[in-house]
């Protein structure tokens, strides 16, 4: 039997089983880089993995689906863009770099402790690396994969649902820049390293050395070298663990979603232990995840769109909005 031969409904299936094969193929050439070369934080290299996934969806597709795709990864990218420019700009806009604020407020909330040396007291050891530095490298990465997985996969699978995340993805950002600019401010590592306050070391990467993954701790080292470092408060390493806990268990229980939040926490404990956060940080990443979530579910709401915390999980909206899945 020949292609021509073949009914409408077959062509169909046969082109959604290879878009199937090449995105299986696709995630497997992914991880494989990942193991090879580090997990890609690079602008650059993270939106061309994105084009990839885009790409690979819409192998045989009709023409307008196709323009549709292509004109939803330039708006990744135009979030994406205008995000680095003005996070790279927040600690070149003449405010003062803030030392000791965040300190203050950490040491009120927890009476009087440093929550950042107190940890650092009770479980750093130099030279020897512990199974909680192992999976506190594993949990401050997962920041890297998570909140992007929805970026490429939502889009493979219901645009709406895609949509949905996106807004709140790119709401949560540009608030988090907003207060970067307002308020640039040291992590803990750099206070310490200007002497202000107690010894509070750096160490992010260490987990991974202890489980010979070099180039995921080396990917921890190219970030650094190009991520403004007075962009501590909010964390959105707190605010986008929260995001994807929410977003991942948006129609299960609120038992599930109780249990879930053990991320969100666990990230915030590990940015505390590694010296990238105060907690205060933390406090204020999830509360600009909570707002930015609340204002979207308005916004949709007034376009008779229902929050996707009350749907199924292959997303809502108009039934027009959504291409078909993969």
């Amino acid at each position: 039997m020949t292609a021509t031969d073949l009914s409408p409904a077959e062509t169909t299936d046969r082109w959604r089983d290879l878009r199937r094969f090449l995105l299986v193929t696709y995630s497997l050439v992914l991880l494989w880089s990942i193991f090879v070369w580090g997990i890609p934080i690079d602008r650059l290299l993270v939106l061309t993995w994105m084009a990839a996934a885009f790409g690979l969806s819409a192998v045989g597709r009709p023409w307008p689906d196709v323009k549709q795709t292509a004109r939803d990864w330039v708006a990744l990218v135009a979030i994406y863009i205008a995000y680095d420019y003005s996070r790279g700009l927040a600690d070149q806009l003449g405010m003062g770099v803030n030392y000791t604020l965040l300190r203050s407020i950490d040491s009120f909330l927890f009476l009087g402790r440093d929550p950042n040396q107190a940890l650092q007291w009770r479980l750093y050891t130099p030279g020897d690396v512990r199974w909680y530095d192992v999976g506190g490298a594993i949990v401050y990465m997962s920041h890297f994969v998570l909140p992007v997985v929805p970026l490429a996969m939502l889009r493979v699978r219901n645009r709406t649902a895609w949509l949905q995340y996106v807004r709140r993805f790119a709401v949560t950002l540009y608030s988090a820049v907003a207060v970067f600019i307002l308020f640039p401010a040291a992590p803990p590592w750099m206070v310490s390293e200007r002497g202000i306050g107690p010894q509070v070391s750096r160490i992010t990467g260490r987990g991974w050395w202890e489980l010979n993954l070099k180039t995921i701790s080396k990917t921890i080292d190219r970030g650094a070298a190009v991520m403004n470092p007075v962009a501590a408060m909010p964390s959105l390493h707190a605010g986008l663990a929260l995001l994807v806990t929410l977003w991942f268990t948006r129609n299960r229980s609120w038992r599930v979603r109780s249990v879930a939040l053990a991320f969100p926490l666990t990230m915030a404990a590990t940015l505390i232990y590694f010296g990238e956060h105060f907690f205060v940080d933390a406090l204020a990443g999830w509360l600009v995840v909570i707002l930015a979530w609340w204002a979207v579910d308005r916004w949709e709401a007034r376009r008779g769109w229902e929050s996707p915390a009350f749907r199924i999980s292959r997303g809502s909206a108009r039934p027009s909005d959504g291409p078909p899945t993969a």
